[in-house]
């Protein structure tokens, strides 16, 4: 049986065969993404160059992508649904197409990993004659080759919706065409939903067939996206086809091919590891078995007992989501990132007190052990996570984490008693014990159960509803702006970020690093090391470094460097980011000259970026400096303007 380290080395090694550049993995904490909290699938880090910009290491790409879920924590516990997973991913950037996508991913599943192709089955967008976007036959007939050539025929299927596939079934087929919900891609969703100018176009689904019985709960008839648990999708390819050119007052819309049209393929790794040993609970496989083998020798439970099943999977899952997220930064606190991790490690060591595990100290903890485990399984693929003083500060903060909730418990404990001697727990009494007091809203049902009081359930999930809502809204408006709007104002800002940091380090030493960053059309942020608050003759001389920098109207240059060569050149990068092997620099000063290293060694400000940048400082403003304040131990936030 493969494990999930083999089919991960497998998979670059066959497309590294076919001329792609394996690149390393984004850090779970986006790089200059305030749009989300965590990375959530392979595309993300690459959305700047699907959409056009040039990748420093080519048009053939391939890598496994750390992604984390946190809308699928209360769905951990059945045999499918993780928080954290990789997801293999290859593109073309503008290079190959179907008849290259569709045949490779075939072939590595079948070929390389050893899955019966007659389980395979694949779904291909219907078209959309309302928008005047054809149906994917090209892919559908590709499908039907492949299949031929392992001696199935497979029948081609018209589904539509999907509740068209409830009402219709299998219907013997292998290829099954879906409307644009299921098999279109754009940043907007469905064609009609696009703007003028964005890219999009069609995808074609691989799921594996586990061959359980149907449960007609989930609707009379079976097909390939039913959720009954007999299929599993195991790899989507996203073809990049079109860009939309108009809407009409009809609602109609007009679509062109794009000049150059990408691939960008997203394989679940757990999945595929899943349908290769043909067991359809993904906690079989090698990365969560091992953690559920310990657990079930040090609590005498058994993990294919149904009373505890979900227990062993919540724990098993969201101690790996933590070590990757403590891996890439992440600490536990009461806001965002920090938050999620904490509610992770509660939940863990509930569960496990649920199986009959608890610790007195640290050299007990089964989760301390769990991450340790974990950690072993996956510091060769991910380096970060290799060395001594990771594995002691993971161990740290997860016995941490454990003696708190331990006190919260207690504390709660005591509350629980107030409130339940009512008779009854409302919804909103249940929230504030788990949002005031750390109590578990399932620990409330449980002991509530006990001793037959009753519990507003409904009520409880529309007070989270709630906190849900306003937590969105107030992470949008936390992480709004930053790079994923190049206007021009946040451009100008982008280039005098770049300006401050190097004035930092001037004024403060060169051990000043930048620790963050987020740039808005309105202002720009970054966070630094340094230990001390600055003095108002400090910060006037930052000033003066940067408006001189922008007066003398130097040229902001890109190129593409080997990374050794660009760190060797001493160009700043961001704290923990993982870089690949070619990497886009951008430079600031000196004027004249042609030649690239002479303009690196002599230049003012030299960085690891993606950019947009403006194209000569004099294009910037006035640079002031609106406020310096700390942000945590040893570290500084200074946020600025350009007037």
């Amino acid at each position: 049986m493969l494990t999930v380290n083999e089919i991960r080395t497998k998979y670059f090694e066959f497309f590294k065969a076919r001329g792609h550049t394996v690149i390393p993995s984004a850090s779970l904490v986006p790089l200059n993404d305030p749009t989300t909290l965590f990375t959530g699938s392979g595309m993300q880090p690459l959305i700047t160059y699907l959409l056009g910009a040039p990748h420093p290491e080519g048009n053939r790409l391939v890598n496994s992508q750390k992604s984390f879920r946190a809308e699928d924590i209360e769905e951990v516990g059945d045999n499918r649904h993780t928080t954290f997973f990789e997801m293999l991913g290859n593109w073309s950037l503008g290079d190959y197409f179907k008849k290259e996508q569709l045949p490779w991913f075939f072939e590595f599943l079948t070929d390389e990993v050893g899955i019966d192709a007659s389980r395979l089955y694949v779904t291909v967008f219907i078209g959309d004659e309302k928008n005047n976007v054809p149906r994917d036959t090209e892919s559908a007939d590709i499908w039907k080759e492949l299949f031929a050539k392992k001696g199935i025929e497979a029948k081609v299927v018209e589904i539509g919706s999907e509740a068209d596939g409830y009402r219709l079934g299998m219907q013997g087929g292998h290829i099954f065409y879906y409307d644009a919900k299921k098999n279109w891609w754009s940043r907007a969703g469905v064609p009609e939903n696009m703007p003028a100018g964005e890219p999009g176009g069609p995808d074609s689904e691989v799921f594996y067939d586990f061959g359980t019985p149907h449960d007609p709960a989930f609707g009379a008839e079976c097909h390939p996206n039913c959720d009954c648990g007999r299929f599993m999708e195991i790899g989507n390819s996203v073809f990049m086809q079109y860009i939309k050119t108009h809407s009409t007052g009809s609602g109609q819309a007009g679509f062109a091919l794009l000049p150059k049209q990408n691939v960008d393929f997203g394989g679940g790794l757990e999945r595929i590891a899943a349908a290769a040993q043909g067991d359809p609970d993904v906690f079989r496989t090698d990365v969560f078995w091992d953690v559920i083998t310990l657990l079930e020798h040090f609590s005498g439970k058994q993990y294919d007992d149904s009373r505890y099943k979900r227990s062993f999977r919540i724990v098993a899952d969201h101690m790996r989501a933590a070590v990757f997220m403590l891996g890439d930064g992440v600490r536990p606190s009461n806001t965002d990132r920090g938050y999620i991790l904490r509610r992770l490690l509660r939940r863990a060591s509930l569960h496990a007190q649920k199986i009959g595990i608890s610790a007195e100290k640290a050299d007990d903890s089964m989760l301390v052990r769990s991450a340790t485990i974990i950690l072993e399984k996956y510091d060769e693929a991910y380096p970060e996570l290799a060395a001594d003083e990771v594995y002691d500060m993971v161990a740290d903060e997860v016995w941490k984490e454990e003696v708190q909730f331990g006190h919260a418990l207690v504390k709660g404990m005591k509350e629980f008693e107030k409130t339940a001697a009512g008779g009854h727990i409302s919804g909103e009494q249940a929230y504030v014990l788990f949002t005031t007091y750390g109590f578990p809203f399932e620990m409330t049902l449980e002991i509530a159960k006990e001793r037959n009081i009753d519990v507003d359930e409904d009520g409880f999930k529309l007070e989270m509803k709630k906190h849900q809502e306003l937590s969105r809204a107030g992470s949008e408006q936390k992480f709004k702006g930053g790079l994923a709007d190049h206007s021009e104002k946040t451009t100008q800002l982008h280039t005098a970020h770049h300006l401050l940091l190097k004035a930092l380090q001037m004024v403060l030493g060169p051990q000043v690093k930048q620790r963050g960053s987020n740039i808005t059309s309105e202002r720009l942020r970054i966070d630094f090391s340094y230990g001390a608050k600055m003095t108002k003759e400090q910060i006037a001389a930052v000033e003066k470094v940067v408006n001189e920098k922008i007066a003398e109207a130097l040229p902001v240059m890109r190129s593409t460097l080997p990374r050794d060569e660009a760190e060797v050149l001493g160009a700043e990068h961001e704290f923990g980011a993982k870089y690949p092997d070619m990497v886009s620099v951008y430079s600031i000063g000196p004027r004249g000259g042609n030649e690239v290293k002479p303009q690196y060694e002599r230049a003012f400000s030299i960085e690891f970026c993606g950019g947009p940048h403006v194209g000569n400082t004099s294009e910037l403003g006035t640079f002031k400096v609106q406020k310096e304040e700390a942000v945590a131990a040893g570290i500084r936030r200074i946020k600025a303007v350009l007037v």
